[in-house]
């Protein structure tokens, strides 16, 4: 008895419960309820997939029985349930639970109506060809691995997971005094939103949100608003308003009916029924004369018929109101990092998928660095056998024993044991010269595999960009239409609803002062008359962009350091007609520095337009107008610029027009607008004009017919030629000549394709301008020095002109 009380331990009863809680507790969070933020998988799921692979259960292969599936996974992996395993991998398999399915199922995997599927004998099943993705080059030790339940196998603790699995397919689950629900999205959008934060790892998540539009459930049906949305991405925690797509449809004897077509994410269809049919029973719903389902194959069909005197919107907002056509998502994106759960934002979700992904692409490439390596090490050994072939075979047939023929081998020649092995086990078809080549050949290929990979583990940015491509691969392989369509909520309401659409003049001056100013303003005169004063400018500053759009089209500016950034009409600052206007500087988040160069009016970005921009240092570049449709609060890169080199102008052109560019030196060089091939929005472009030692690109300009080409140097002198004169050329090439550049007159400060009826304004560093008509300037050919337009001080010189678009005394034409 003594014996037996020795063995009893006293322990404290509230501190034994507390210890045991919280293992329990962690056990769930940790090994059960919560996704890894890395692959989106929980344990179960993860073991399904991997136990499937390992079983050969890909889309190439025939469908093998559930059963043996999820025998393999509690026997190896995951020592619960049968049936609790069977359920998940039935949910992987439904269309309507997974938005991109994980499991490829055979037989009756349940239905939308709350239909069991089929027991694990009957059904059969297979990966889906997107689920081998997340199993991407797991043997090429990728992953870390940990024993399973019984310390007998090894098991992956997280998968590849090639796209951001986690926001595609979602996850829900609840732990102990936790609880995760994370919506599916729709891949495209999501994979956009990663490849804009690799592109700028400073991007906003109201920026992402620009990308990734909102969940997108595998029901389909409408998401109203964007208040949950913004609050689950910003926070990470939100809700989201669900609605059935329903629309009406006439009958016979002027009777309607409502079709429900879709229906909301998690919704049990034949419950939903019911419940209608209760409230019609109950008389809570009026004016309901017959519900059926006439769904199908083909789709969901819920027909809802009224009665004659019946308004058809009345009972369809009940419905919403008192069924689960209309019900909330409560968004909660917890999930697993490093271990520990965390409550995690749009921008962090994919912050840590993309870390996961870098040591992916990292690990994956040491891996390839080592067998290839180890390739070229064999491969040398052989070459080493074939240059002395009849040295090796001596040996060998000198030699008593194996062992012997290879320390020969090792000593002889310097080679390591695996190299004398590989020429021991290596086969007289080796020795024909058909052979020899492809060994040469491989050791080559290799030779530059290894470069290749020693340079993509030397740059991240080499990282990164594998990454941006095999997102885009998958991409381009799996994206499908949104289903969900996100809708305007009635409580919330869009700013630009509030603004009229109305035509407006939109003008910006040369120091950089914009605003906008109706139309009305201007009253519609014949040719002649007055005018109206249209700018109160300080006395240096003058208009140099005015175009008249829409109140709701955009305006794009571009920067002399190579950014666009864009704002709404509307969003301009309505000025008087007196009035100054507004800096831009108060209107963009430019940096100190940045110069607007070019502004730009859309109404729509249309595929077939194209914006031309040139550089200081020569560069050209042609992008579709369609690259620039989403821009950034902050600006976007409109082109990359070398060091040292600036962005010279900007105009929107429909692919067949004529450039013509300036140079200080005096050189211009005229070509077709389509010598330069369509490129993507960051790329740096291509030589325009090739420029002498000390030379750089003043001014850009369109060419066009019948007009004059005008150019002014620093000296103050100037003169106009005609654009025949200029004859087309290749582009790249060194120009000719459009001014005599010497030391009376000066460098070229600019050169502008103009007209008679318009006037330019000259601008001196010290402040000094001077307006001037065109026509009163003299036209004279290319390789002359041109007259004094201005006469600068010693110490002063002219930094630059402009085309005056609309003098002070604007006017608006009945046209």
């Amino acid at each position: 008895m003594e014996e037996q009380s020795s063995k009893v331990l006293p322990i404290n009863i509230s501190d034994e419960m507390r210890n045991s809680f919280m293992d329990y507790a962690m056990s769930v969070i940790v090994s059960r309820a919560l996704p890894d933020v890395r692959d989106g998988l929980k344990p179960v799921h993860r073991r399904i997939l991997y136990a499937m692979n390992e079983l050969g259960m890909t889309p190439d292969k025939p469908y093998k029985k559930s059963a043996r599936l999820v025998g393999d996974v509690i026997g190896k992996y995951h020592p619960h349930g049968d049936q609790a395993v069977y359920d998940t991998m039935v949910r992987m398999a439904q269309d309507f639970s997974y938005r991109y399915m994980l499991v490829d199922g055979h037989g009756n995997f349940g239905s939308v109506d709350g239909d069991a599927a089929a027991a694990m004998r009957y059904t059969e099943s297979r990966m889906s060809k997107i689920a081998v993705e997340l199993l991407r080059d797991i043997q090429k030790e990728t992953v870390n691995y940990g024993s399973n339940y019984d310390d007998t196998l090894k098991e992956p603790l997280v998968l590849p997971s090639r796209f951001p699995n986690i926001l595609v397919n979602g996850a829900s689950g609840i732990a102990v005094g936790m609880a995760t629900n994370i919506p599916p999205h729709q891949l495209g959008e999501v994979i956009d939103g990663c490849v804009a934060y690799i592109e700028d790892n400073d991007i906003t998540i109201d920026e992402l949100m620009e990308y990734v539009k909102g969940p997108d459930f595998p029901t389909g049906g409408e998401i109203l608003g964007q208040e949950g949305i913004r609050s689950s991405y910003r926070t990470g925690r939100g809700s989201v308003i669900m609605r059935a797509k329903a629309h009406f449809e006439d009958m016979n004897h002027g009777k309607q009916r409502i079709i429900v077509t879709e229906i909301p994410y998690q919704v049990n269809k034949a419950r939903l029924i019911e419940k209608i049919a209760e409230l019609v029973r109950d008389k809570k719903i009026d004016g309901i004369t017959d519900l059926r389902d006439e769904s199908d194959r083909e789709g969901m069909r819920i027909v809802i018929e009224l009665r004659r005197d019946a308004n058809g919107s009345v009972v369809l907002n009940n419905l919403y109101k008192q069924t689960q056509l209309q019900s909330s998502f409560g968004v909660n994106m917890l999930a697993l990092v490093d271990g520990e759960p965390k409550v995690l934002n749009l921008k962090q979700i994919i912050h840590y998928y993309i870390e996961h992904q870098k040591e992916i692409i990292r690990r994956r490439s040491e891996f390839d660095l080592r067998k290839a390596k180890a390739r070229a090490h064999i491969l040398e050994g052989l070459r080493i056998a074939l240059d002395h072939l009849d040295a090796v075979i001596k040996l060998i047939r000198a030699s008593d024993t194996v062992e012997n023929a290879r320390i020969g081998l090792m000593e002889t020649f310097h080679l390591s044991e695996e190299q004398a092995k590989a020429i021991l086990d290596m086969r007289l078809q080796k020795l024909t010269g058909l052979e020899r080549e492809k060994i040469e050949e491989e050791y080559a290929e290799l030779l530059k595999l290894i470069e290749e990979l020693e340079a993509i583990l030397a740059d991240e940015a080499k990282i990164l960009a594998i990454i941006k491509k095999e997102l885009l691969e998958i991409k381009d392989q799996f994206n499908d239409k949104r289903r969900s369509i996100i809708t305007q909520n009635s409580d919330e309401i869009d700013i630009e609803d509030l603004i009229p659409e109305e035509d407006v003049v939109i003008t910006l001056t040369h120091y950089g002062y914009v605003k906008r100013i109706p139309v009305s303003t201007y009253k519609s005169q014949k040719r002649g008359g007055k005018g109206v004063s249209a700018l109160g400018t300080k006395e240096s500053d003058f208009l140099q962009h005015l175009f008249m759009m829409s109140t709701h089209d955009y305006v794009l500016f571009f920067t002399n350091r190579g950014k666009v950034y864009r704002l709404k009409a509307y969003e301009i600052p309505e000025g008087s007609r007196t009035a100054k206007g507004t800096a831009i500087v108060n209107l963009l988040q430019i940096e100190p520095g940045e110069m607007i160069n070019a502004m730009i009016p859309v109404r729509c970005f249309k595929s077939d337009s194209y914006l031309f921009m040139a550089t200081k240092k020569g560069q050209v570049k042609k992008t579709e107008l369609t690259d620039f449709q989403n821009i950034r609060k902050g600006g976007l890169i409109a082109i990359t610029l070398r060091p040292e080199d600036e962005l010279i102008g900007v105009f929107m052109t429909d692919g067949s027009r004529e450039i013509i560019i300036g140079s200080k030196k005096g050189k211009a060089i005229r070509f077709q607008e389509k010598e330069v091939r369509q490129m993507g929005r960051t790329a740096s472009g291509v030589r325009g004009i090739s420029l002498a030692k000390d030379d750089v690109v003043v001014d850009i300009d369109v060419v066009v017919e019948n007009e004059d080409v005008i150019v002014i140097t620093e000296n103050g002198y100037g003169k106009r030629t005609k654009e025949d004169e200029y004859r087309p050329q290749t582009r790249g090439g060194k120009g000719i000549g459009t001014i005599n550049v010497t030391d009376k007159n000066g460098p070229v400060v600019g050169l502008k394709i103009v007209n008679d009826q318009q006037e330019v304004m000259v601008i001196t560093q010290s402040g000094i301008v001077i307006r001037q008509d065109v026509k009163g300037i003299s036209q004279l050919g290319r390789r002359t020095q041109g007259v004094r337009i201005i006469r600068v001080g010693d110490n002063d010189k002219v930094s630059t002109f402009a085309k005056i678009i609309a003098t002070e005394d604007v006017e608006l034409d009945e046209e």
